[in-house]
């Protein structure tokens, strides 16, 4: 085994959604491995922060949406002029907001199919034209989330639109399989970023031990190892997978630590 096959080294990769979160720390991963990346994202203060962190050798920043095929033209354009031709893409951009669907106006669910379906379509469609006419294979890495395998009240239309990615991704890995492309997708729970501090009160960080069957939240770098793994040579005989990267909630399936064991659902609080 080659260790040389773990890096980007001479790779150029597009990553959506890269000025926070997820989807920064997966940049800033590629860079550190060796990659060269260009990064599209709409928050223009956010753009300029990674902008600012990422050194000017082995990143771009496009201020642009990836809703939109005009966002991946403009970001594609810039990273071959910056880099060259494209080998990898993480489809990492997303949005999410509880709202109970019967509650829900049309208007909302379109917003939830737009940025998280229609961002993926988009990105395949024009990065993986590019990576057909150039020939040298490829990698691309959608960013989902458990919720895509579990029922997940208040946030129906966004299950079901990250559901509709992972369809997509086994049938993108058979159809750009002759071309050498690969198509994978990552799925994250709960992970430490400034939308989930955001959301969780202070304090209720404490019930993530018992919730995440490796006792804790996850880190940025956590998805961040998984997709520079799924970018390099050594997923080159991986394709049209879905790995969890949830420190085991999936496999737990409504089991919680309970006083050093296990229950079947959450420990009722005293009195």
């Amino acid at each position: 085994m080659d260790t040389a096959r773990a890096f980007l080294t001479g790779k150029t990769a597009i990553v959506t959604g890269g000025g926070a979160g997820i989807g920064r720390g997966i940049a800033q991963a590629f860079v550190a491995f060796g990659a060269r990346v260009a990064i599209l994202e709409l928050d223009a203060e956010r753009a300029a922060n990674v902008r600012r962190e990422l050194p000017a050798s082995g990143a771009v920043v496009v201020c642009g949406d990836a809703r939109t095929s005009e966002g991946f033209e403009q970001t594609l354009a810039a990273a071959r002029d910056a880099f060259g031709d494209v080998q990898i893409l993480v489809n990492n951009v997303g949005g999410v907001f509880h709202r109970w669907f019967l509650d829900s106006p049309e208007k909302a669910w379109d917003a939830m199919l737009r940025v998280n379906l229609r961002s993926v379509l988009h990105g395949t469609h024009v990065v993986g034209q590019h990576m057909r006419a150039h020939g040298h294979g490829g990698s691309v890495i959608n960013v989902v989330t458990i919720e895509a395998s579990r029922a997940a009240p208040g946030y129906a239309v966004y299950a079901a639109a990250k559901t509709a990615v992972v369809s997509f991704t086994r049938t993108m890995a058979l159809e750009l399989a002759p071309h050498r492309i690969r198509v994978n997708a990552l799925a994250p729970d709960i992970c430490a970023t400034e939308g989930l501090a955001a959301v969780v009160p202070a304090g209720d960080e404490a019930r993530f031990k018992d919730i995440v069957p490796l006792g804790r939240a996850g880190e940025v770098d956590d998805v961040a190892g998984a997709a520079v793994f799924l970018a390099s040579d050594l997923a080159s005989y991986v394709t049209g997978v879905l790995l969890p990267v949830d420190g085991g909630t999936a496999a737990a399936g409504g089991w919680y630590r309970s006083d050093g064991g296990w229950m079947l659902g959450p420990k009722r609080s005293p009195g």
